[in-house]
């Protein structure tokens, strides 16, 4: 069978269009969308058109849908500096998704591929050998399948017990996850390129930090969070960098990444973010109570961004291999102007990376004592006080992220009035605090904490809410348990969150 041809031509029609007198780079289709959003940071955008700051490399991104091509991501690529073919030409396409990156002006807006049959074998001239092949590769399969199989059972053993969770990521994924996958190894995905922050301006001061300080500021007439670590702090900056520019690393629950450069003036390292009109969570209860529906808004989108970020995720050929945060407080939660919760800050987060199919996990790992330093003391687990964690268990390091999240569940609904009835709201502290003071140490943690599994009090006027109470105990105590195995999941928290009545009286 010959090959056949299919040409998509869409766009528009430009007349006397030209770039700014300055730019001299690639100019690409634009398409604005929601999935657009990393690519605008690419280069400057005007209408349907991007400049290209720091790339020659126009890339589309198609979904096909009746026979045509719909797009659904084009601008300048964020990952590919250079490329050689001057059209947008394919040559296979991944279920009904194709995709390409070219060189030339505009030329993403027309993509063309070809589709050829597969050849036609002649049959065997020896029936046994064909009949040896089969046995010997339906075997093999089998063998496949009983190893796909253990795999299974040992990475989700625990499922039935903690009332499932993530499981439904691998057993009824989303539409988009369906079909043949050939997973794309999480160790060899590509830096995505600096930006050009000319044009950036710091305004003021919202947050300081142990390796870097939080501004609000300007680029592109677009307000902007702009963390800035100094030069001795580069090492900290590359590894949050990294955790950003993770594939498919989008998630409401997560802060929004917009990409990351040098500071031209002082040769700072920059990460550019999305602000959060609200601040941290800590600074946000220490001056706001909440009433019962936004309490469970906030509890349910912080459950759920910290499920997506312990999910292992294939899509489209890419991977998101599973993060640890490893530092998650009130002060590492942004509070959004929907009022929803975001995590940000991922210095201390190890990425659990698995290359190529084989049955190891490439970690970077820290030890205990280093981590119980490195993250928020407060709020890190009886096991990682201690220095007791399996490093080789990476369960072990996300469910001390889950004790963690019990500590918050606890004191964001310590500042829910609704749980108050007719009592006064008590002023916001920190887990700990009315036991152990301000600034405990150590040593007090370990004892009380660890050796004597104490933990923060259930206010006494949120049990005369007998429902809502007997479910929120339920959900706060089985995510700081003492046994990391017995802790919920992420996913399971937020499924029991969701779950809690729309009144709490």
């Amino acid at each position: 069978m010959q090959p056949w041809k299919v040409i998509l031509l869409f766009g528009q029609f430009r007349v006397g269009l030209s770039a700014p007198a300055e730019f001299k780079g690639r100019r690409c289709e634009f398409l604005t969308s929601p999935r657009n959003a990393n690519v605008k940071w690419a280069g400057n955008v005007s209408g349907t058109v991007q400049y290209c700051a720091s790339t020659r490399c126009c890339m589309g991104f198609y979904r096909i849908a009746n026979g045509q091509a719909v797009p659904e991501q084009l601008g300048c690529d964020v990952f590919q500096t250079n490329c050689l073919d001057p059209t947008c030409h394919v040559f296979t396409r991944q279920e009904n998704t194709v995709s390409c990156v070219c060189s030339s002006d505009f030329c993403n807006t027309n993509v063309t591929w070809n589709l050829e049959s597969q050849p036609q074998h002649p049959p065997s001239l020896n029936e046994s050998s064909t009949w040896v092949a089969v046995i010997v590769i339906g075997t093999l399969f089998i063998f496949s399948i009983f190893y796909v199989m253990i795999r299974y059972r040992s990475l989700f053993k625990d499922w039935a017990r903690f009332g499932g969770g993530d499981r439904e990521y691998y057993e009824n994924p989303p539409s988009s996850l369906k079909g043949t996958v050939t997973p794309q190894c999480s160790c060899d995905q590509p830096a995505a390129s600096d930006l050009d922050l000319t044009n950036l301006e710091l305004q003021q001061v919202v947050a300081s930090g142990h390796f870097a300080s939080v501004w609000q500021g300007r680029l592109c007439g677009a307000t902007v969070a702009v963390k800035v670590f100094p030069t001795a702090h580069r090492r900290s900056f590359l590894k949050e960098k990294e955790v950003f520019g993770l594939p498919l690393m989008e998630h409401p629950g997560l802060v929004h990444f917009m990409g990351a450069g040098m500071e031209p003036t002082g040769g700072h390292w920059v990460l550019l973010l999305e602000l959060a009109k609200y601040g941290s969570l800590k600074n946000f209860l220490s001056s706001n109570t909440i009433d019962w529906l936004s309490s469970v808004k906030m509890a349910q989108t912080l459950s759920q961004g910290l499920a997506f970020l312990h999910t292992d995720l294939y899509r489209n050929e890419l991977h998101k291999p599973a993060v640890a945060h490893g530092d998650l407080s009130s002060s590492n939660v942004l509070v959004q102007m929907d009022g929803t919760c975001a995590l940000c800050d991922f210095g201390c987060a190890t990425v659990f990376r698995s290359c190529s199919g084989q049955p190891r996990w490439q970690q970077q790992r820290e030890s205990a004592q280093l981590r119980s330093q490195a993250g928020t003391l407060r709020y890190t687990s009886p096991e990682v006080l201690e220095g007791c964690v399996n490093l080789n268990n990476d369960r072990c390091l996300i469910q001390g992220d889950v004790y963690a999240l019990g500590l918050l569940l606890w004191e964001l609904w310590a500042r829910c009035s609704d749980l108050y009835a007719e009592s006064p709201v008590p002023e916001h502290q920190l887990p700990y605090e009315a036991e152990l003071g301000p600034s405990p140490s150590l040593d007090e943690l370990i004892l009380s904490v660890s050796e004597r599994r104490e933990r923060p009090i259930l206010p006494t006027p949120w049990r005369q809410f007998t429902q809502a109470f007997s479910a929120m105990k339920d959900i706060i105590e089985d995510c700081w348990d003492h046994e990391p195995d017995a802790r919920l999941t992420a996913q399971c928290a937020a499924d029991r969150v969701a779950a809690l009545p729309k009144h709490c009286g």
